[in-house]
């Protein structure tokens, strides 16, 4: 079974799978991971993505972008009238509901936020299937933490309009923590986590407590006076004053020159994440004149200082107002694609020396690769309407691995300790000598702690035919995953060569 997650961002939205126990993006059909969430409507179609923002600048008023800000909301909100003061496409009330209006030259037409937001999903629902095939349509959908009700409804309300099956609408922040597996692997013990979002138009930083596997969220901070288009027209502006004492031309007046220098400069902020330096040529910027200018990583750094400090600010903050100092920290999670910028890891490294930063998932894809292990999480093996009957929300015994210590004695592993809410999932990597060609996983139930008998072994998985290795040791990586019926599904890979095998177990606890 395949199950899908989907992240819908201010500015972009991305898609992840979850097949055969791992997690992946899919890339859409222009071959990227993460697609513009912008619709352009012209006068006979919807353009979603890549192509509907380049055309933004012979399009602008029929161009809609950012509509997660205005989902849910009526137009007594402030956030909505801030929305409606920014958006180039004409906002209008009727009927007591927000609209687009959309002018495309034969008629003008109301279109609804969420109608927008409904297109998007679609787009995500393509590109996942493009990978599953059109069968699946389980997806768990990502909201924010700060998301109302209103809010929450709207947008599951629209990726259900898209043909989406949502299981479940989960918070960013655990999304986060679910992706890097915190609190799956380890089911014991408490730690503090955070996580540091830095998206398109917003920076949420939040204090999250991790206990026996179960997120808390202890704290939070939004601020949307910061995000990814903040450092895009800081570099804007400074591209426009180049063009001024190059050609004495300030065009910052001029709404088409501007965007254009706004797709240039968005262009050379992703390139400056990976690249010394970043070139920008823009063809007939104004009045015919060419512009061609480069801009170094250090340049573009020294612009954006007083952004970079406003985001360790409010993390500062935040520990204040939540009593903690940095050495109460036991990890960090990046995610929201601004959250790549070097210098800015580098200062939050800086805050937290001790301390792990975990960077390792490409951030702008950490929140829908948290949501499809959700998704998978949720689908499992087990029939729902077993899961509704039964009513099992915990495990009734410990469930542990059996292992081998460094003396060759039998050690066992709780994975599962007796009381561990359902569902959970939780990873185990086995160790084998390299020379032999046969792995057997055995799992062992108890009563007690560690105290597991031969006769209390329940089940096994067996990987054979495996390559031998000459010398040194080969990792095989086991997720078992616990459903709220109490059934078991455990997929067991050799990390080397890929190879797989997965059981299930009908009611293990």
């Amino acid at each position: 079974m395949a199950a899908i997650g989907v992240h819908l961002g201010c500015t972009s939205a991305c898609v992840a799978i979850y097949k055969d126990g791992r997690a992946d993006v899919v890339a859409n059909d222009a071959g990227d991971r993460v697609t513009p969430a912008v619709v352009a409507y012209s006068e006979n179609e919807e353009v979603v993505g890549l192509a509907a923002k380049q055309s933004r600048i012979r399009n602008i008023s029929n161009t809609v972008m950012k509509v997660k800000q205005i989902l849910g909301r009526s137009s007594d909100d402030p956030r909505a009238q801030k929305y409606i003061t920014e958006s180039k496409c004409l906002v209008t009330e009727k009927n007591g509901k927000l609209r687009y209006e959309i002018d495309t030259g034969e008629e003008t037409k109301f279109v609804n936020p969420e109608d927008v937001a409904r297109l998007i999903f679609s787009k995500m629902k393509e590109t996942a299937h493009s990978v599953l095939g059109s069968d699946a349509n389980d997806a768990v959908i990502t909201v924010p933490f700060d998301f109302g009700e209103k809010q929450k409804n709207a947008l599951g309300e629209a990726a259900r309009a898209a043909g989406f099956n949502v299981l479940r609408l989960i918070h960013e922040p655990s999304a986060a923590l679910l992706a890097y597996g915190i609190g799956q692997d380890s089911p014991t013990g408490k730690s503090n986590i955070l996580v540091f979002k830095l998206g398109g138009t917003s920076l949420s930083v939040s204090v999250m407590e991790v206990n026996s596997g179960i997120y808390r969220v202890l704290s939070t901070n939004t601020d949307d006076n910061i995000g990814g288009t903040h450092f895009t027209e800081t570099l804007a502006q400074y591209l426009a004053s180049e063009f001024q004492r190059s050609f004495k031309h300030d065009v910052r007046g001029n709404a088409r020159a501007m965007m254009k220098l706004m797709n240039s400069a968005d262009i050379a902020k992703h390139s400056l994440s990976t690249l010394g330096s970043a070139n920008c040529f823009l063809d007939s910027l104004y009045e015919g004149q060419d512009f061609d200018c480069n801009v170094s990583r250090a340049r573009f750094e020294l612009l954006c200082s007083p952004l970079f400090n406003k985001c360790i600010e409010a993390i500062r903050a935040l520990l204040k107002h939540s009593g903690f100092t940095a050495d109460d920290i036991n990890k960090v999670v990046l995610c929201g694609g601004s959250s790549r910028i070097p210098r800015l890891q580098q200062l939050i490294k800086d805050l937290f020396p001790a301390v792990e930063l975990l960077n390792s998932i490409p951030p702008d894809e950490v929140i829908p690769i948290g949501a499809a292990i959700e998704a998978g999480i949720l689908i499992g093996k087990e029939n729902l309407l077993v899961e509704d009957s039964l009513k099992i929300e915990c495990s009734a015994k410990d469930i542990l691995v059996k292992g081998v210590d460094e003396s060759g004695a039998n050690s066992f592993t709780v994975l599962f300790p007796s009381g561990t809410p359902l569902p959970a999932r939780r990873q185990h990597t086995l160790q084998a000598p390299g020379s032999i060609s046969s792995v057997c996983l055995e799992l062992y139930e108890s009563e007690g702690k560690n105290s597991a008998k031969g006769e209390n072994k329940f089940a096994q998985v067996i990987l054979q035919d495996l390559d031998k290795k000459e010398n040194g040791l080969r990792d095989i990586l086991a997720v078992l995953t616990m459903k709220r019926d109490g059934s078991l599904h455990v997929t067991c890979t050799d990390q080397e060569t890929g190879k797989c095998e997965a059981i299930t177990i009908e009611v293990a606890s």
